[in-house]
């Protein structure tokens, strides 16, 4: 008795019947015809390892949620990680709005189907450029480190120049995907930090600038929480000999810290993550650039950029600015390449900065401050653990050495996760010269209350 072939509700045109009707529309006898073009030595041969088909809607969303509650969340753990992606509050009103089917379902297109988008995206880059105190901001890139990427290939293509210099206490993640951005045709040379300060070696930097160099990138705040003190200092060096500084930039921090726009930076980038964006498993993230308004620096744009113009009805209509510089236009023959965007989140960033306002960026950045400075005060105090860069200003994450502690931070973070909390991220191998140390993060959602117990567990579990 021939053995009944399953019927897979999840999986189009799994019926047998219509399967067999499909192939003798096309000609064939069985499916694996249609794979004889593939060499035999790279099918894989035998089942695959799958559990067996969960047939009803209700049996699949039971498995589904016995897995989730295999993980622990932020939800249940109190989280001190950071490094790129951080848990700050997203108010209600931005995942209502970015859920409405306008937006949510239409994150690209054309004129003719826009129902408010265009002009949504449009608001979204106006605030960015108040809060960056730049003219032009592009539709997001695909996440901060794209946008960073692409910002250094700008600056090469307009300058004419195929080296940058970047700044070595940058995220050494996005570090990665700059570095596979810009191979081939741009060089990129990591320059040591100044270990005492966690900032730029400017020593170092003035003997690596010159007419050969097309930008200096630096983090500000670092990837260690430093404030870059020497923005200006360093923009003076770049455009002195004809190059660009380009600077990664936490928006969050600019209603307390100057935008680069006011100490030298020609191309400003970032990632929206922190305005309104939830933490995700590999999201949410959203890339932006930001120049003034040149033409040396907007037709070097790859993304898409939104304008405001009147219309023969005596309207203002939003649509798109300088379209032929585009890979959309330009196809095959484009500087680069840009699919599918993030605009979404651009939205959704746009409705958490006109929520926030002035006085609330403000307010999120001094709270933000007061906590890193009262975290890191607070646990420096612990026995056996020291401050890193202690005399240089920190803005949301801070690193500590645990050398004297006889613990590395491996085991430090496993205790911590028994007290259930997210303790800090391991940097005794990316960043061997600081020794066992760690990077801690606080936000607005983290209270006295919080900090306290966090210190009370460390002290614990290194005693």
């Amino acid at each position: 008795m021939e053995k009944r072939k399953v019927v897979h509700p999840y999986i189009p045109n799994s019926v047998p019947e219509v399967q067999k009707e499909m192939m003798e529309a096309i000609g064939i006898n069985d499916i694996e015809e249609l794979y004889k073009c593939i060499p035999d030595e790279l099918k894989f041969k035998g089942p695959l390892n799958l559990p067996k088909p969960l047939l009803s809607e209700w049996e699949l969303k039971r498995h589904v949620d016995g897995m989730m509650q295999e993980n622990a969340s932020c939800l249940e753990y109190l989280s001190f990680l950071g490094g790129g992606c951080y848990q700050h509050y997203v108010p209600a009103i931005c995942d209502e709005v970015n859920r409405r089917s306008e937006f949510l379902t239409a994150y690209a297109g054309e004129p003719y189907e826009d129902h408010g988008r265009f002009q949504a995206l449009f608001e979204y880059a106006s605030m960015m450029a108040e809060l960056l105190e730049m003219d032009v901001v592009n539709v997001p890139t695909y996440d901060g480190s794209q946008a960073a990427a692409t910002s250094l290939r700008m600056a090469s293509r307009i300058t004419k120049r195929d080296k940058v210099l970047v700044l070595g206490n940058s995220n050494p993640d996005r570090l990665r995907i700059i570095k596979n951005y810009c191979h081939p045709g741009v060089e990129v040379e990591v320059l040591p930090f100044d270990l005492e300060t966690g900032t730029a070696n400017m020593d170092l930097l003035k003997q690596k600038v010159d007419e050969n160099v097309a930008a200096v990138y630096f983090e500000n705040p670092s990837f260690f929480g430093t404030v870059e003190a020497k923005g200006q200092e360093i923009a003076d060096l770049v455009h002195d000999a004809g190059g660009l500084l380009v600077v990664f930039v936490e928006p969050n921090s600019l209603g307390v810290l100057a935008p680069p726009s006011r100490y030298g930076a020609d191309i400003v980038c970032g990632d929206l993550q922190s305005l309104g964006l939830h933490m995700y498993y590999g999201g949410a993230r959203a890339g932006f650039i930001a120049t003034p308004d040149e033409e040396r620096f907007v037709m070097e744009y790859p993304s898409r950029l939104f304008g405001i113009a009147p219309t023969s009805h005596k309207e203002w209509g939003f649509g798109d600015v300088a379209w032929e510089r585009t890979s959309f236009a330009k196809r095959e023959n484009a500087k680069e390449f840009v699919g599918t965007a993030a605009a979404l989140w651009a939205i959704t960033a746009g409705v958490y900065l006109a929520l926030m306002g002035p006085k609330g960026m403000e307010d999120l950045g001094k709270g933000i401050l007061q906590r890193t400075r009262y975290a890191r005060k607070l646990l420096s105090e612990i026995p056996g653990v020291k401050p890193v860069f202690p005399q240089t200003p920190a803005y949301r994450e801070f690193v500590l050495n645990f050398d004297d502690t006889g613990m590395d931070v491996e085991e430090i973070n496993q205790r911590l996760l028994e007290e259930k909390i997210f303790g800090c991220i391991d940097l005794s191998k990316r960043f061997p010269s600081l020794g066992s140390s760690g990077l801690f993060c606080v936000t607005e959602i983290h209270s006295a209350g919080d900090i306290e117990r966090l210190a009370k567990a460390l002290a614990k579990v290194i005693s």
